[in-house]
């Protein structure tokens, strides 16, 4: 299944929708505002919550867990690397293969591939295009998608205010 995120460009908190391949709204992600370490809310087109994305303090590297239904299913977290970012996702037995900082890269297990990500670069604000193989795994397939972002605006961030 197609999807694309699409990220609004100015916006004081975290606001995403995704879309399907006909360019209707199948979720919505609100971060917090006011709120210690980013949380995000995905919800469906019925407004119902189906995702819900926490940073975890107080950790030495970016950590993320993510809960369908009240219940841990994954934590994602960046790992310490000088050169190629990767990520080391617990719970579903997964890695995440490619060149993220050119946001093309892949979401695989050893049965196979889970998702294509792709940058898609002449957009107003960034866009994402998702091909998620099995429909089982929309939900953490896009919670880690929606991490790796986080991960990487917020390290662009950090280099644009120090500079």
């Amino acid at each position: 299944m197609n999807y694309y995120i699409k990220q609004k460009f100015f916006s004081w908190k975290d606001t995403f929708s995704v879309k399907d391949s006909l360019g209707q709204d199948v979720y919505s992600v609100e971060g917090e505002l006011l709120s210690w370490g980013k949380k995000l809310h995905v919800k469906d087109s019925n407004g119902k919550e189906v995702l819900y994305i926490e940073q975890q303090l107080f950790k030495f590297l970016p950590t993320y867990s993510l809960f369908v239904d009240g219940k841990e299913q994954a934590k994602v977290t960046k790992d310490f690397t000088f050169f190629k970012p990767s990520y080391t996702i617990e719970g579903p037995s997964w890695q995440v293969e490619g060149s993220i900082w050119e946001h093309n890269y892949q979401i695989v297990t050893n049965q196979g591939i889970i998702a294509d990500i792709s940058k898609e670069w002449l957009t107003w604000g960034d866009t994402y295009a998702l091909d998620i193989r099995d429909e089982s795994h929309t939900l953490l397939a896009l919670g880690v998608i929606i991490v790796i972002d986080c991960v990487i605006a917020s390290q662009q961030s950090a280099a644009n205010s120090g500079s």
